[in-house]
Protein backbone atom coordinates (compact mmCIF):
# COMPACT_ATOMS: atom_id res chain seq x y z
CA UNK A 1 0.00 0.00 0.00
CA UNK A 2 1.77 2.86 -1.05
CA UNK A 3 1.45 6.71 -0.77
CA UNK A 4 -0.26 8.44 -4.19
CA UNK A 5 -1.29 11.68 -3.01
CA UNK A 6 -1.74 13.83 -0.20
CA UNK A 7 -3.52 17.19 1.03
CA UNK A 8 -3.09 19.71 3.87
CA UNK A 9 -5.65 21.88 5.32
CA UNK A 10 -5.42 23.28 8.96
CA UNK A 11 -7.77 25.40 11.35
CA UNK A 12 -7.07 28.47 13.45
CA UNK A 13 -8.51 28.19 17.00
CA UNK A 14 -8.49 31.29 19.49
CA UNK A 15 -7.86 31.28 23.10
CA UNK A 16 -10.73 31.93 25.18
CA UNK A 17 -7.92 33.89 26.98
CA UNK A 18 -4.56 34.57 26.76
CA UNK A 19 -2.47 30.64 27.60
CA UNK A 20 0.71 31.37 29.49
CA UNK A 21 3.47 28.85 30.00
CA UNK A 22 7.10 28.88 29.10
CA UNK A 23 7.95 32.28 29.46
CA UNK A 24 5.05 33.43 26.55
CA UNK A 25 1.75 33.36 25.41
CA UNK A 26 -0.49 32.14 22.88
CA UNK A 27 -3.09 33.50 21.34
CA UNK A 28 -4.40 30.79 18.90
CA UNK A 29 -3.59 27.48 18.29
CA UNK A 30 -3.84 25.80 14.75
CA UNK A 31 -5.26 22.75 13.92
CA UNK A 32 -3.51 20.47 10.91
CA UNK A 33 -5.06 18.34 8.98
CA UNK A 34 -2.81 16.04 6.71
CA UNK A 35 -4.75 13.76 4.38
CA UNK A 36 -1.91 10.64 2.73
CA UNK A 37 -4.29 8.20 -0.61
CA UNK A 38 -3.18 4.95 -1.37
CA UNK A 39 -2.65 3.01 -4.32
CA UNK A 40 -5.41 0.71 -2.99
CA UNK A 41 -7.73 3.59 -2.56
CA UNK A 42 -7.47 4.27 0.76
CA UNK A 43 -7.62 7.47 2.31
CA UNK A 44 -7.22 8.97 5.83
CA UNK A 45 -6.61 12.08 7.96
CA UNK A 46 -4.27 12.96 10.84
CA UNK A 47 -5.06 15.34 12.85
CA UNK A 48 -2.35 17.56 14.24
CA UNK A 49 -1.95 20.57 17.14
CA UNK A 50 0.71 22.87 16.58
CA UNK A 51 2.61 24.24 19.59
CA UNK A 52 5.36 26.48 18.63
CA UNK A 53 5.93 28.23 21.83
CA UNK A 54 6.44 24.71 23.03
CA UNK A 55 8.19 22.98 20.94
CA UNK A 56 11.01 25.78 20.39
CA UNK A 57 10.91 29.06 22.16
CA UNK A 58 13.87 30.49 19.94
CA UNK A 59 10.97 30.26 16.52
CA UNK A 60 8.30 31.45 18.76
CA UNK A 61 9.77 35.09 19.76
CA UNK A 62 11.63 35.35 16.20
CA UNK A 63 8.79 35.95 14.75
CA UNK A 64 4.97 36.57 14.84
CA UNK A 65 2.56 34.11 16.40
CA UNK A 66 1.00 33.40 13.01
CA UNK A 67 4.64 33.62 11.45
CA UNK A 68 5.64 30.33 13.54
CA UNK A 69 3.08 28.44 13.16
CA UNK A 70 3.16 29.27 9.06
CA UNK A 71 6.79 27.40 9.35
CA UNK A 72 5.39 25.09 10.68
CA UNK A 73 2.83 24.12 8.77
CA UNK A 74 5.63 24.51 5.78
CA UNK A 75 7.25 21.72 7.24
CA UNK A 76 4.36 19.65 7.59
CA UNK A 77 3.58 19.97 3.71
CA UNK A 78 7.10 19.16 2.86
CA UNK A 79 7.12 16.26 4.63
CA UNK A 80 3.77 15.35 2.88
CA UNK A 81 5.79 15.80 -0.54
CA UNK A 82 8.36 13.18 0.94
CA UNK A 83 5.72 11.12 1.49
CA UNK A 84 4.34 10.56 -1.82
CA UNK A 85 5.88 7.24 -3.21
CA UNK A 86 6.43 5.77 0.14
CA UNK A 87 4.65 2.51 2.06
CA UNK A 88 1.52 3.87 3.90
CA UNK A 89 1.52 1.20 6.59
CA UNK A 90 4.36 1.67 8.48
CA UNK A 91 4.35 4.40 10.59
CA UNK A 92 7.54 4.23 12.20
CA UNK A 93 9.21 3.82 8.81
CA UNK A 94 7.43 6.55 7.03
CA UNK A 95 8.49 8.88 10.06
CA UNK A 96 12.06 7.77 9.80
CA UNK A 97 12.24 8.30 5.95
CA UNK A 98 10.93 11.97 5.95
CA UNK A 99 12.42 13.61 8.97
CA UNK A 100 16.03 14.32 7.97
CA UNK A 101 15.13 15.95 5.12
CA UNK A 102 12.29 17.35 7.16
CA UNK A 103 14.47 18.96 9.50
CA UNK A 104 16.81 20.64 7.25
CA UNK A 105 14.46 21.84 5.58
CA UNK A 106 12.65 23.39 8.90
CA UNK A 107 15.92 24.68 9.34
CA UNK A 108 16.22 26.69 6.06
CA UNK A 109 12.42 28.01 6.38
CA UNK A 110 12.96 29.37 10.02
CA UNK A 111 16.94 30.14 9.79
CA UNK A 112 17.60 28.49 13.42
CA UNK A 113 18.68 25.15 14.30
CA UNK A 114 15.34 24.37 15.22
CA UNK A 115 14.93 21.56 18.10
CA UNK A 116 13.78 17.39 16.89
CA UNK A 117 10.46 18.41 19.03
CA UNK A 118 9.74 21.44 16.50
CA UNK A 119 9.56 19.15 13.39
CA UNK A 120 8.10 16.29 15.41
CA UNK A 121 5.12 18.21 15.83
CA UNK A 122 4.84 19.03 12.49
CA UNK A 123 5.06 15.80 11.66
CA UNK A 124 2.59 14.03 14.21
CA UNK A 125 -0.46 14.96 11.79
CA UNK A 126 1.29 12.47 9.07
CA UNK A 127 2.18 9.77 12.13
CA UNK A 128 -1.73 9.38 13.03
CA UNK A 129 -2.71 9.62 9.33
CA UNK A 130 -0.70 6.31 8.28
CA UNK A 131 -1.82 4.68 11.55
CA UNK A 132 -5.21 5.11 10.57
CA UNK A 133 -4.52 3.31 7.69
CA UNK A 134 -2.69 0.85 9.15
CA UNK A 135 -5.91 0.30 11.57
CA UNK A 136 -8.21 -0.18 8.63
CA UNK A 137 -6.16 -2.42 6.80
CA UNK A 138 -5.65 -4.44 9.96
CA UNK A 139 -9.09 -4.78 10.78
CA UNK A 140 -8.63 -2.84 13.73
CA UNK A 141 -11.63 -1.23 16.13
CA UNK A 142 -9.99 -1.43 19.45
CA UNK A 143 -6.65 0.92 20.02
CA UNK A 144 -5.07 -2.31 21.70
CA UNK A 145 -5.08 -3.70 18.01
CA UNK A 146 -2.19 -1.67 16.60
CA UNK A 147 0.23 -1.72 19.85
CA UNK A 148 3.50 -2.91 18.74
CA UNK A 149 4.22 -5.84 19.96
CA UNK A 150 7.22 -5.15 21.81
CA UNK A 151 5.60 -1.83 23.83
CA UNK A 152 2.63 -3.83 24.61
CA UNK A 153 4.08 -5.22 28.05
CA UNK A 154 4.43 -1.45 28.94
CA UNK A 155 0.87 -0.99 27.89
CA UNK A 156 -1.56 -3.37 29.47
CA UNK A 157 -3.00 -1.32 32.09
CA UNK A 158 -7.00 -1.07 32.24
CA UNK A 159 -7.65 1.58 34.40
CA UNK A 160 -11.17 1.99 35.51
CA UNK A 161 -10.38 5.81 36.33
CA UNK A 162 -8.08 8.84 34.65
CA UNK A 163 -7.98 11.60 36.84
CA UNK A 164 -8.64 14.76 34.53
CA UNK A 165 -6.02 17.42 35.07
CA UNK A 166 -6.43 20.41 34.26
CA UNK A 167 -3.73 23.41 33.98
CA UNK A 168 -3.18 26.55 36.20
CA UNK A 169 -1.59 28.99 33.95
CA UNK A 170 0.43 32.42 34.61
CA UNK A 171 -2.64 34.39 34.21
CA UNK A 172 -5.34 32.49 35.81
CA UNK A 173 -6.93 34.22 38.63
CA UNK A 174 -7.20 32.23 42.04
CA UNK A 175 -11.41 32.55 42.26
CA UNK A 176 -11.05 30.25 39.07
CA UNK A 177 -8.37 28.32 40.70
CA UNK A 178 -10.93 27.48 43.76
CA UNK A 179 -13.63 26.26 40.77
CA UNK A 180 -11.21 24.11 39.88
CA UNK A 181 -11.21 22.16 43.32
CA UNK A 182 -14.92 22.56 44.00
CA UNK A 183 -15.60 20.96 40.65
CA UNK A 184 -13.81 17.45 42.03
CA UNK A 185 -10.38 17.88 40.47
CA UNK A 186 -7.88 15.90 42.46
CA UNK A 187 -4.83 17.09 40.57
CA UNK A 188 -3.83 20.44 39.30
CA UNK A 189 -1.05 21.12 36.94
CA UNK A 190 0.30 24.58 38.40
CA UNK A 191 2.53 26.34 35.23
CA UNK A 192 5.85 28.23 36.72
CA UNK A 193 8.97 29.85 35.63
CA UNK A 194 7.11 32.85 34.36
CA UNK A 195 8.89 35.79 33.16
CA UNK A 196 6.92 38.48 35.12
CA UNK A 197 9.00 41.22 33.59
CA UNK A 198 9.96 39.94 30.50
CA UNK A 199 13.63 40.38 30.81
CA UNK A 200 14.85 37.03 31.26
CA UNK A 201 15.69 37.21 35.12
CA UNK A 202 15.24 34.06 36.77
CA UNK A 203 15.33 35.81 40.00
CA UNK A 204 12.57 37.24 39.55
CA UNK A 205 11.14 34.78 38.59
CA UNK A 206 12.01 32.39 41.16
CA UNK A 207 10.01 35.44 43.60
CA UNK A 208 7.35 35.31 41.23
CA UNK A 209 6.85 31.28 41.80
CA UNK A 210 7.32 31.44 45.45
CA UNK A 211 4.32 33.85 45.70
CA UNK A 212 2.17 32.41 43.14
CA UNK A 213 2.61 29.67 44.96
CA UNK A 214 1.66 30.79 48.29
CA UNK A 215 -1.42 32.31 47.04
CA UNK A 216 -2.42 28.89 45.06
CA UNK A 217 -2.09 26.60 48.67
CA UNK A 218 -3.48 29.50 50.91
CA UNK A 219 -6.57 29.58 48.72
CA UNK A 220 -6.86 25.22 48.19
CA UNK A 221 -5.75 24.33 51.61
CA UNK A 222 -9.02 23.06 52.69
CA UNK A 223 -8.98 20.76 49.40
CA UNK A 224 -7.86 17.66 49.37
CA UNK A 225 -6.03 18.77 45.91
CA UNK A 226 -2.66 17.64 44.91
CA UNK A 227 -0.20 19.58 42.86
CA UNK A 228 1.66 18.89 39.72
CA UNK A 229 4.32 21.64 38.50
CA UNK A 230 5.22 22.18 35.24
CA UNK A 231 8.92 24.13 35.23
CA UNK A 232 8.75 23.88 31.24
CA UNK A 233 12.48 23.82 31.15
CA UNK A 234 12.99 27.31 32.32
CA UNK A 235 15.02 26.75 35.68
CA UNK A 236 18.93 27.34 34.72
CA UNK A 237 20.23 24.78 37.83
CA UNK A 238 19.56 23.12 40.92
CA UNK A 239 20.03 25.73 43.54
CA UNK A 240 17.29 27.89 42.29
CA UNK A 241 14.68 25.06 41.86
CA UNK A 242 15.42 23.97 45.22
CA UNK A 243 14.52 27.81 46.41
CA UNK A 244 11.53 27.11 44.81
CA UNK A 245 11.13 23.40 46.47
CA UNK A 246 12.30 25.17 49.96
CA UNK A 247 9.58 27.73 50.13
CA UNK A 248 7.18 25.10 48.82
CA UNK A 249 8.11 23.27 52.13
CA UNK A 250 8.52 26.29 54.21
CA UNK A 251 4.42 26.56 53.20
CA UNK A 252 3.43 22.84 54.14
CA UNK A 253 2.99 22.69 50.31
CA UNK A 254 5.62 19.94 49.60
CA UNK A 255 3.76 16.27 50.19
CA UNK A 256 1.10 18.14 48.14
CA UNK A 257 3.34 17.94 45.13
CA UNK A 258 2.80 14.90 43.12
CA UNK A 259 4.77 15.49 40.06
CA UNK A 260 7.72 18.13 39.15
CA UNK A 261 8.17 18.37 35.29
CA UNK A 262 10.67 19.63 33.07
CA UNK A 263 12.43 21.70 35.58
CA UNK A 264 15.95 22.35 33.48
CA UNK A 265 16.93 23.03 30.13
CA UNK A 266 16.80 20.90 27.38
CA UNK A 267 20.36 20.14 26.99
CA UNK A 268 21.11 20.12 30.63
CA UNK A 269 22.90 17.31 32.33
CA UNK A 270 22.54 18.27 35.69
CA UNK A 271 21.14 15.49 37.96
CA UNK A 272 17.49 15.80 39.94
CA UNK A 273 18.47 13.05 42.42
CA UNK A 274 18.84 16.12 45.18
CA UNK A 275 15.34 17.22 44.56
CA UNK A 276 12.68 16.54 46.88
CA UNK A 277 9.82 15.24 44.87
CA UNK A 278 9.45 12.67 41.58
CA UNK A 279 10.93 14.62 38.21
CA UNK A 280 9.48 14.02 35.37
CA UNK A 281 11.06 14.34 31.86
CA UNK A 282 9.12 16.14 29.22
CA UNK A 283 10.44 18.28 26.47
CA UNK A 284 14.26 16.22 26.60
CA UNK A 285 12.93 12.79 26.46
CA UNK A 286 12.33 13.20 22.83
CA UNK A 287 13.67 10.19 21.59
CA UNK A 288 14.37 6.66 23.08
CA UNK A 289 17.96 7.83 23.81
CA UNK A 290 16.98 11.00 25.66
CA UNK A 291 14.47 9.16 27.46
CA UNK A 292 17.28 6.73 29.15
CA UNK A 293 19.85 9.18 29.50
CA UNK A 294 17.17 10.92 31.51
CA UNK A 295 16.39 8.21 33.85
CA UNK A 296 19.93 8.13 34.36
CA UNK A 297 20.49 11.06 35.25
CA UNK A 298 17.80 11.10 38.11
CA UNK A 299 14.13 11.67 36.66
CA UNK A 300 11.38 9.05 37.91
CA UNK A 301 8.90 9.43 35.77
CA UNK A 302 8.31 10.42 31.41
CA UNK A 303 5.74 12.56 30.17
CA UNK A 304 4.48 11.87 26.26
CA UNK A 305 2.72 13.37 24.10
CA UNK A 306 1.75 11.38 20.75
CA UNK A 307 0.78 14.92 19.60
CA UNK A 308 3.91 16.77 19.43
CA UNK A 309 6.31 13.43 19.44
CA UNK A 310 4.67 11.81 17.07
CA UNK A 311 2.84 8.41 18.35
CA UNK A 312 5.64 6.22 16.73
CA UNK A 313 8.23 7.68 18.91
CA UNK A 314 5.88 7.73 21.93
CA UNK A 315 5.52 4.01 21.71
CA UNK A 316 9.39 3.69 21.37
CA UNK A 317 10.14 5.97 24.49
CA UNK A 318 7.10 4.23 26.59
CA UNK A 319 9.19 0.74 25.74
CA UNK A 320 12.45 2.53 26.95
CA UNK A 321 11.48 3.55 30.19
CA UNK A 322 9.24 0.84 31.23
CA UNK A 323 12.51 -1.16 30.19
CA UNK A 324 14.29 0.71 32.98
CA UNK A 325 11.32 0.66 35.43
CA UNK A 326 9.88 4.28 34.70
CA UNK A 327 6.66 5.02 34.47
CA UNK A 328 5.08 7.45 31.85
CA UNK A 329 1.94 9.29 31.87
CA UNK A 330 0.68 11.69 28.70
CA UNK A 331 0.77 15.14 29.18
CA UNK A 332 -1.47 17.69 27.09
CA UNK A 333 -0.58 20.17 24.31
CA UNK A 334 -3.80 22.06 24.07
CA UNK A 335 -5.46 19.56 22.18
CA UNK A 336 -8.67 19.38 21.07
CA UNK A 337 -11.52 17.03 21.28
CA UNK A 338 -9.72 14.28 18.46
CA UNK A 339 -6.67 14.19 19.49
CA UNK A 340 -8.00 14.13 23.13
CA UNK A 341 -9.32 10.73 22.41
CA UNK A 342 -6.20 9.13 21.32
CA UNK A 343 -4.24 10.77 24.40
CA UNK A 344 -6.95 8.95 26.69
CA UNK A 345 -6.56 5.25 24.80
CA UNK A 346 -3.12 5.62 25.76
CA UNK A 347 -3.52 7.30 28.86
CA UNK A 348 -6.19 4.35 30.26
CA UNK A 349 -3.29 1.46 29.15
CA UNK A 350 -0.40 2.89 31.02
CA UNK A 351 0.05 1.49 34.43
CA UNK A 352 -0.12 4.64 37.54
CA UNK A 353 2.59 6.71 38.61
CA UNK A 354 4.36 5.80 42.16
CA UNK A 355 2.20 6.88 44.87
CA UNK A 356 -0.84 6.85 42.98
CA UNK A 357 -3.77 4.59 42.11
CA UNK A 358 -5.77 6.37 38.80
CA UNK A 359 -3.96 7.38 35.91
CA UNK A 360 -3.22 10.96 35.03
CA UNK A 361 -4.66 12.24 31.86
CA UNK A 362 -3.65 16.12 31.11
CA UNK A 363 -6.65 17.90 29.47
CA UNK A 364 -6.45 22.02 29.31
CA UNK A 365 -8.23 22.26 25.82
CA UNK A 366 -11.57 22.61 27.48
CA UNK A 367 -10.69 25.80 29.77
CA UNK A 368 -8.76 27.32 27.03
CA UNK A 369 -10.41 27.04 23.58
CA UNK A 370 -12.71 29.66 23.02
CA UNK A 371 -14.69 27.45 20.99
CA UNK A 372 -14.39 23.78 22.85
CA UNK A 373 -17.90 23.12 22.61
CA UNK A 374 -18.09 23.64 18.95
CA UNK A 375 -15.67 21.06 18.66
CA UNK A 376 -16.91 18.61 20.91
CA UNK A 377 -19.84 18.84 18.71
CA UNK A 378 -18.23 17.60 16.03
CA UNK A 379 -15.91 14.98 17.32
CA UNK A 380 -18.07 11.50 16.71
CA UNK A 381 -17.45 10.55 20.15
CA UNK A 382 -17.97 13.83 22.04
CA UNK A 383 -21.07 12.92 23.87
CA UNK A 384 -19.93 9.04 24.88
CA UNK A 385 -20.08 8.54 28.64
CA UNK A 386 -16.02 8.40 28.63
CA UNK A 387 -15.22 11.86 27.24
CA UNK A 388 -16.57 14.02 30.02
CA UNK A 389 -14.76 13.84 33.37
CA UNK A 390 -17.30 12.99 36.09
CA UNK A 391 -15.95 14.55 39.61
CA UNK A 392 -12.70 15.32 38.08
CA UNK A 393 -12.32 12.34 36.71
CA UNK A 394 -12.63 10.33 32.94
CA UNK A 395 -14.38 6.86 33.96
CA UNK A 396 -13.72 4.15 31.84
CA UNK A 397 -15.61 0.85 31.12
CA UNK A 398 -15.68 -2.42 28.81
CA UNK A 399 -17.37 0.02 26.68
CA UNK A 400 -14.66 2.59 25.90
CA UNK A 401 -12.26 -0.34 26.08
CA UNK A 402 -14.09 -2.06 22.84
CA UNK A 403 -15.40 0.60 21.04
CA UNK A 404 -13.59 3.89 21.36
CA UNK A 405 -11.30 2.83 18.89
CA UNK A 406 -13.82 3.38 16.20
CA UNK A 407 -14.14 6.52 16.52
CA UNK A 408 -10.20 7.07 15.96
CA UNK A 409 -9.91 5.11 13.18
CA UNK A 410 -13.14 6.19 11.53
CA UNK A 411 -14.88 2.79 11.34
Amino acid sequence: MRITGTDLNFEREPMAAPWGFKGGYLSEIWHSHATLKTDSGGEAVGDGCQSVLWCDPRVFTSTSEAGGNTWMLAVTQKALQLAVGREADNPPALLRAVLPEAWEYAKQVTGIDVTLTFVLNALASIDFASWILKARQMGATSFEDIIPESVRPAVSHRHKRLLSVPAVGYAMKIPDVVKLADSGYKVLKIKIGSDPEHDGDRDKMVDWDCRRLSDLHDALKAYDVKYYLDANSRYDRSERMLRTLAHVERIGALDRVVLLEEPFEEKSQESVSGLPVLVAADESAITPEDTARRIEQGYGAIAVKPTAKTLSNTFDIIRTAHERGVGCFIADLTVHPTLLEWHRALSARLAPLPGMTDGLLETNGWQNYRNWADMNARYPAGSAPWAQPRDGAFVLDDEFYSESGKALFGQ
